[in-house]
């Protein structure tokens, strides 16, 4: 089988009942390895803030140790919460990763912060911003500025230098759940990451308004779009499924913002939903795919298909680690995926 899409990871460093945040790190890098024996594009990591589920609050330490482990594949941010951060430093510290593993590294941005209000409030730049004012698209045109020296004449911040000066801003990428993102990344010519695994925008309609509205830019000629979504493979459906039990307990606790470590499916499966509960549980399936090597090919590619995606990038959260390897060894097989496979360009 063709592979029709280049395959990629975005990994959470999921925290676990059975393992602690330190081992999610090191189950982070020895994903990303597997995957790139396996022939994936791209391995992405997030950012976010006091939750205890999830183990990364730092994407860039994460990226670096990430690349050092591996060889072709390209890392990134998936993404740095631009909300959280001077431009100047993420340009800095992206120009640095970049010097060391030049060709490989990507930078996502997001605009929410990842966090709660009050952990939003103590990442802030200055304690007297009001934490609510959403400057994201301020905090985004600087970070464009510095990376292409877009900075009027007049402007204080054009006599600055972004070290290292020999080196590039990585690639730009503009992650979203809603037309807003679709609209920005399409107007300033650059790529996008939808996240379908948790939004409640239209996938289909988001990759319309990226495509109908993408200018051309000096990095990217011609629109690219990333479609973000879970994915629990197994041999058999039945074994899916209950791996995917995790993911809807999950699921279910967060709509009462409880953000504990992931359990076993066994546990999951010992605890019964109410009626709305179930609703709630089936709804989120919509966004899921899950199931046999064969059904989620089907699936998934038609999905993809459907809604022109160039590329499908796949997040798990799979309590056993040994499963987890599984489920992206599976995928890969099913979809066509060549373990000799040149990471993208």
């Amino acid at each position: 089988m063709q592979l029709m899409r280049p395959l990629s990871v975005l990994d959470l460093s999921f925290v676990t009942t059975g393992a602690p945040g330190t081992v999610a790190l090191q189950r982070t890098v020895d994903l990303a390895r597997h995957v790139e024996r396996l022939g994936y594009t791209r391995f992405w990591v997030a950012e976010h803030h006091n939750l205890p589920s999830v183990a990364s609050g730092s994407p860039e330490i994460v990226i670096g140790r990430v690349a050092a482990a591996t060889e072709r594949i390209r890392v990134g941010a998936g993404g740095v919460m631009l909300s959280n951060h001077a431009p100047l430093m993420v340009a800095e510290r992206f120009k640095v990763l970049e010097a060391f593993f030049p060709g490989r590294i990507d930078l996502g941005l997001g605009r929410a912060p990842g966090t709660d209000r009050l952990t939003s409030l103590a990442l802030r730049r200055h304690f007297d911003e009001e934490p609510q004012r959403d400057d994201f698209l301020e905090r985004f045109s600087e970070l464009v500025a510095w990376k292409t020296g877009g900075f009027p004449d007049n402007h204080p911040f054009r006599a600055i230098k972004v070290m290292p000066e020999d080196v590039p801003v990585p690639p730009l990428w503009l992650l979203g759940s809603s037309d807003y993102s679709a609209e920005l990344a399409a107007r300033v010519g650059m790529g996008f990451a939808f996240a379908h695994h948790f939004a409640s925008f239209d996938a289909g309609e988001a990759m319309r308004l990226y495509r109908e509205g993408f200018r051309p830019s000096l990095d990217l000629p011609r629109p690219h779009a990333i479609l973000a979504t879970a994915v629990v493979c197994a041999e058999t459906d039945a074994e899916a499924e209950r791996l995917a039990s995790t993911i809807d307990y999950n699921f279910v606790r967060r709509s009462y913002g409880e953000y504990r470590p992931l359990v076993s499916p066994e546990e999951a499966l010992a605890r019964p939903f109410t009626p709305a509960e179930e609703h709630a549980r089936q709804s989120n399936r919509a966004r899921l795919f899950v199931g046999s090597p064969d059904r989620v090919r089907a699936d998934l590619a038609g999905f993809a298909d459907a809604i022109g995606a160039d590329e499908i990038m796949v997040a798990s959260a799979i309590y056993d680690h040994e499963a987890k390897l599984r489920s992206y060894a599976l995928l890969a097989e099913a979809m066509g995926l060549s373990p000799q496979r040149a990471a993208a360009a």
